[in-house]
């Protein structure tokens, strides 16, 4: 199997390297956390204008129809980089939503805003008790008419209190957990009865919680079938954690090398501590657990051809365990590394062990797909 990319992959690789290289270093990123949103407007309209919010779309919607390995080479870059931007939220996620279920209306209202750069999303999934279980939704939505009524409260919405357009899960009928009676509508953030409690996370992205009170939307505001929508669902954030996958690999491989150069500054007894063996052999281990993470990156993007969606799904899984584990002990020796300075807010790669962990925890942690894996009982 070829495992070079193609020259148009490696021109992506190059242009996206390229444009954070000169616009995204830590302090311009520094100077972004402190914009509306917690993101710079001027960088996604970079963003735009660079064709990265079109790549996933087809050509006949306007899109470059690209697939998961260029949506991989994108997010490891904006791992190096500590991106800011929502384009998990509203490229890979909205976008996914749209490619898998939506119609040719939604797709002709929603797509071209989103490759322009003039509209972002945002996935409304979380609830209070559901924690990684995609199917433990209470959000209800009931008919009201030709329309839909959605009640209930949403959590850690990414870009929550930012989006232009809310992707909201809700329940349609059947109870708490069951698979079937589950829907997804659009819905714009500035609907009536619609209240955020918008907050800065962890890692410096920002996020929402959200209130649906009686917020009322048009039938054509549901994506697919409104009562049995979970596929979709499954599909959509399985993209999601493969894209998240790659961004954590960008993340371990920018943790490894500032590491390394650290080690090669920093002085001890008269010596660089690159030069103490016990530490050599930490920054070993951590390169043997990149290479780990990277090469379950890549079969999780190749899994998204899968024709069967249960093996993708594991494929996914399998990739999301490997990624925690190696982006915990990347992450932890990096900081340990670097010794006290590591967990200041002035050095960057305390910022990278927090995405890292944000990471782990978004649509699953290690110990979660692992028994996905488990249960699922091969690979391929």
């Amino acid at each position: 199997m070829d495992f070079d990319l193609s020259e148009e992959q490696r021109l992506l690789k190059e242009s996206v390297g390229g444009l954070l290289a000169d616009t995204y270093d830590f302090e311009q990123r520094n100077k972004y956390t402190k914009e509306r949103g917690g993101w710079s407007k001027a960088m996604w309209a970079r963003f735009a204008e660079l064709g990265l919010l079109g790549l996933p779309f087809a050509e006949t919607d306007g899109g470059f129809g690209a697939g998961a390995i260029e949506i991989m080479i994108v997010m490891e870059a904006f791992g190096r980089a500590l991106v800011l931007e929502p384009y998990l939220a509203t490229v890979v996620i909205g976008g996914g939503f749209l490619r898998h279920g939506g119609s040719a209306a939604q797709k002709e209202a929603h797509i071209h805003s989103i490759m322009d750069g003039s509209k972002t999303f945002a996935f409304a999934q979380l609830e209070k008790s559901s924690c990684y279980d995609l199917s433990d939704v209470t959000t209800s939505a009931r008919k009201n008419g030709d329309g839909w009524v959605i009640n209930g409260d949403k959590f850690v919405v990414l870009n929550g209190g930012n989006a232009d357009t809310l992707i909201v899960t809700a329940r349609t009928k059947g109870a708490q957990r069951e698979r079937a009676g589950i829907g997804v509508f659009f819905v714009p953030a500035n609907a009536t009865g619609l209240a955020k409690k918008a907050y800065t996370t962890h890692s410096g992205s920002h996020a929402a919680d959200i209130t649906f009170s009686n917020v009322e939307v048009s039938a054509d505001a549901a994506i697919g079938d409104p009562e049995n929508a979970l596929q979709l669902i499954e599909r959509t954030v399985d993209d999601a954690r493969t894209a998240l996958c790659a961004e954590a690999v960008g993340l371990m491989d920018e943790s490894l090398k500032t590491t390394v150069e650290y080690m090669k500054t920093r002085r001890q007894f008269d010596a660089p501590i690159g030069s103490f063996q016990s530490l050599q052999h930490r920054a070993a281990d951590m390169f043997v657990a990149l290479d780990q993470a990277r090469s379950m990156s890549m079969f999780a993007a190749m899994a998204s051809d899968f024709d069967n969606a249960n093996e993708r799904a594991t494929a996914v899984a399998a990739a999301k365990v490997q990624i925690g584990r190696s982006g915990r002990f990347i992450g932890q020796q990096s900081v340990q590394l670097h010794g006290g300075i590591g967990i200041s807010m002035e050095a960057k790669i305390g910022h990278y062990f927090k995405r890292l962990t944000m990471i782990e925890n978004t649509f699953g942690d290690a110990d979660y797909h692992l028994r996905r894996v488990s249960e699922s009982g091969t690979l391929i």
